[in-house]
């Protein structure tokens, strides 16, 4: 069954990485303000950022990779099966393959990298893989932001909180400054799981930091949390 959004649907049959909240936060929140000509996704997997940013911007390029075949294969569709095939290209590549012929830089690129915790395996190796931060490691990531990003671009990614620190002092080496960070948290009293956060070329002393909190209860979510979602979820 295709999961289905208000002006979209994504085949993911043939993905490890299946359509989850992660995805979703990041391609409604990723800032779009500077108005992005073009967009790269890296790691697209089902292909459901680029879509979202499709959806919300009027870039006119949005060029995304995926490593994993079957992955590749279906983002491909979903890009042709959406309103906006003529603006969505999906490469089937690794990232250094993709940096190895650039086509330009980009406006905005964003990533929901596949990451590693300790205790996590979900018994279907290519779901681990998919997971595994060996697939895509942060330093290569993070590399390949400051060498892609245009001069006035930003860069976007969901990150375990735990990792947010880590990844701020990295991507600093590449000349890349944080100007917007978001902390979620599944209710108001568990903990803070994930980061949403935003990079530019421009040091900035003081950017937004704020919260999100997804659902008051089981399936009552957040004011906060269906404004930010509610232009692609068909049940917010």
């Amino acid at each position: 069954m295709p999961f289905q959004f208000k002006q979209f649907s994504v085949e993911q049959d043939r993905c490890a990485m299946k359509i989850g909240t992660d995805g979703v936060l990041l391609g409604a929140w990723a800032p779009i303000e500077h108005n992005p000509f073009n967009v790269l996704d890296i790691g697209t997997g089902t292909g459901i950022i680029s879509l979202m940013i499709a959806q919300r911007s009027h870039a006119e390029q949005i060029d995304a990779f995926e490593i994993d075949e079957d992955a590749y294969e279906q983002a491909v569709e979903n890009f042709e099966n959406s309103p906006w095939s003529d603006r969505l290209f999906c490469f089937h590549a690794a990232l250094d393959e993709f940096m190895e012929e650039p086509e330009d830089e980009y406006d905005l690129i964003v990533s929901n990298p596949p990451f590693y915790t300790e205790d996590y395996s979900s018994g279907n190796d290519q779901r681990d893989l998919a997971r595994f931060a060996d697939a895509l490691p942060f330093e290569d990531l993070a590399e390949a932001a400051g060498f892609l990003l245009s001069k006035n671009g930003i860069f976007a990614v969901i990150l375990p909180y735990k990792e947010e620190e880590k990844f701020i002092a990295l991507v600093r080496d590449f000349d890349l400054f944080p100007v917007k960070i978001t902390r979620v948290k599944g209710t108001p009293t568990s903990e803070i799981k994930r980061s949403l956060l935003a990079f530019s070329r421009h040091y900035s002393e003081n950017f937004p930091t704020d919260e999100l909190v997804i659902e008051i209860s089981r399936h009552n979510y957040t004011p906060e949390y269906i404004h930010l979602t509610k232009n692609f979820y068909l049940k917010m």
